[in-house]
Order: structure tokens, then C-alpha cells, then sequence
């Protein structure tokens, strides 16, 4: 039915992805073959994250890339619903096409993540986030998720919420952090437990309510990062009640608390291999990993 109403405005060719990065292929063919206007993303967080990995293969250029249009259709989809699209993929595209048919877009920034030159992760590729990045604690949740799924577990929030608890009992640096964060001229914010990167807000989604990790951050600044110093079990409390509670005025602040707006580049440095998300696709683990906040990268139909 979707395919049906987006191909009675626009010449349309469907493509259902088969494997792990095909969404990259194809979203990369699209900006290789200079035909193409518009790409729509049918799927959750990580297929639009493996489509404009592939439409910005060779950087951004606003001039010549196609748009893209993104149809929620996974359990959270914090990048579509950021942008404001109803988090139903019949409504989204009565959005869509009410956008397409009035001529509006949108330009976005993003964030981009390479391995750090001078260090063991310096040979990993750069790639492009829409909405958060993590080096540590909630990058380990998600690889618990994913874990999960291939054992045959539904992808439900209720899931997510056990992985955190476990992995807050098993996380060996929750006392004394191993990270730094260097940014160029500032000094190093060292001894952090947890860093959150986020592109945009809200940060993700417990069911319906939303939770602000860096509640300044926007599509049209740079990075925001949150870093925390301890994850003891007082300090999990706090700071995990206060995202619970957070707004778009509010997130979590405290003694332990480091919050940074708008950063262009930075650097996180692990003592320690730490595992590394990327809007919700679990990546391996890293010991380095530099941040580029790039504006006006991407072209959207909202």
C-alpha cells in the first residue's frame, strides 16, 4: 500500500534489502547514477543510517546528491520521528507526499566518526550518524540487543531495559572511567564512565516518551556530547531518573555530569577496547574514535 501511494506521484523502482549493508549499496548506486531525485527509506534507524552512509560515499554535496524521505518502520525510529514525522509509516508517507507535493525539505547536519590516526583503530573507516554515536556503557547495551535479536527475541523496550540493568551489573569500569575526550584548545575532560554523541534531540525513545541526553542538541549545530564519571549504582539512579524526566529544557546535570554543545571536532581515548554504537548499530569496539559535526550535509523531505 505504501509503495502504491508514493508510485502514484513519482516514477518509482522498489528495492527490498537481502543482506547487512545493502541498504549501503544501494543508497550509494542512487548517488553514483546522477538519475536519481529522491531516495526513500522504508525501515528502522539502522537502514536509514546504511542509506546515507551509501548517498554520502564521497562526501556531502547538496547540488548533485539525491534527497532522501524516510518511512519509520523499525521499533524506535528516533531519526524520522526527530524530524518530526508521525512515528507510523501510513501517516509518514501522507507526510511525505503532502512535502513532496508542496515542494518542502529540509537541509541536516551529521555526524561523522573515523578511527583516530596514530592509533590502533586509525585503518577504520569513517561513517556517518544521524542521530547518536556511543563509545562505552550504552554501546554495550545495544550489542547486548543485538545479541538478543539473533537468539530470536523480539526487539521490545521492555528488552532494552533488562540489557541495561545486566549490563550495568557487569560493567567493569563503572567506578573509575577510562575515557578522554580532547577537543582542540580546550582542555581534556578525562576519568569518564559514559559518552553519549548526539546530532539530535530527543536522544531515543522509551515507548512513547522521550528522553533528552543533551537536550540543546539540533540538525543545525554541531555535536553534543554527554559524559558521565561514575556509574555507581547512586549515580545510575540519579542520572537515570533525570533522562526519564528529561525535557526539551532539562536533561541530566550533577557533580559527575559533563555536558558539551555544539563541538566540531573531538577525540575520545579508551585506557581499555570499548564497544562503539552508532545510531543503534553496534560496531565492535574501539580504544579512539574522532568526531567531525558536519552542517548542511544531507537534503530531507519533511
Amino acid at each position: 500500500m505504501l509503495i502504491h501511494a508514493l508510485a502514484s506521484e513519482m516514477k518509482l523502482e522498489a528495492v527490498t534489502t537481502e543482506y547487512r549493508g545493502h541498504a549501503r549499496d544501494l543508497g550509494r548506486q542512487a548517488a553514483d547514477s546522477g538519475e536519481i531525485d529522491l531516495v526513500v527509506a522504508l525501515g528502522g534507524d539502522g537502514t536509514v543510517n546504511e542509506v546515507v552512509n551509501g548517498l554520502l560515499h564521497n562526501g556531502p554535496d547538496l547540488d548533485n546528491l539525491p534527497s532522501l524521505a524516510v518511512v519509520p518502520g523499525g521499533s524506535t525510529n528516533v531519526f524520522a520521528r526527530a524530524l518530526g514525522l508521525p512515528n507510523d509509516a501510513v501517516e509518514a508517507t501522507g507526510a511525505i507526499l503532502d512535502a513532496l507535493a508542496n515542494r518542502t525539505e529540509r537541509t541536516v547536519g551529521l555526524g561523522l566518526a573515523a578511527g583516530t590516526p596514530g592509533t590502533e583503530d586509525e585503518s577504520v573507516p569513517e561513517r556517518w550518524f544521524t542521530f547518536c554515536a556511543g563509545l562505552g556503557f550504552d554501546a554495550g547495551v545495544v550489542g547486548r540487543v543485538e545479541q538478543q535479536r539473533e537468539r530470536g527475541k523480539r526487539s521490545t523496550h521492555a528488552l532494552y531495559v533488562r540489557q541495561v540493568i545486566r549490563q550495568f551489573l557487569e560493567e567493569p569500569h563503572r567506578r573509575h572511567g577510562v575515557m578522554t575526550l580532547e577537543t582542540p584548545g580546550q582542555e581534556p575532560v578525562t576519568d569518564l564512565a559514559l559518552s553519549i554523541i548526539s546530532n539530535t534531540a530527543p536522544w531515543t525513545y522509551l515507548g512513547n516518551r522521550p528522553m533528552y541526553a543533551s537536550p540543546k542538541a539540533t540538525f543545525d549545530t554541531g555535536l553534543d556530547v554527554l559524559g558521565l564519571k561514575r556509574l555507581s549504582t547512586s549515580a545510575v539512579a540519579r542520572y537515570g531518573t533525570q533522562l526519564l524526566t528529561s525535557t526539551p529544557e532539562k536533561g541530566p546535570s550533577g557533580k559527575h555530569a559533563v555536558s558539551l554543545h555544539d563541538l566540531t571536532d573531538f577525540t575520545l581515548h579508551s585506557k581499555v577496547p570499548l564497544p562503539f554504537q552508532m545510531d543503534g548499530d553496534h560496531l565492535g569496539v574501539r580504544t579512539s574514535v574522532t568526531f567531525t559535526g558536519v552542517r548542511r550535509a544531507l537534503r530531507v523531505i519533511v
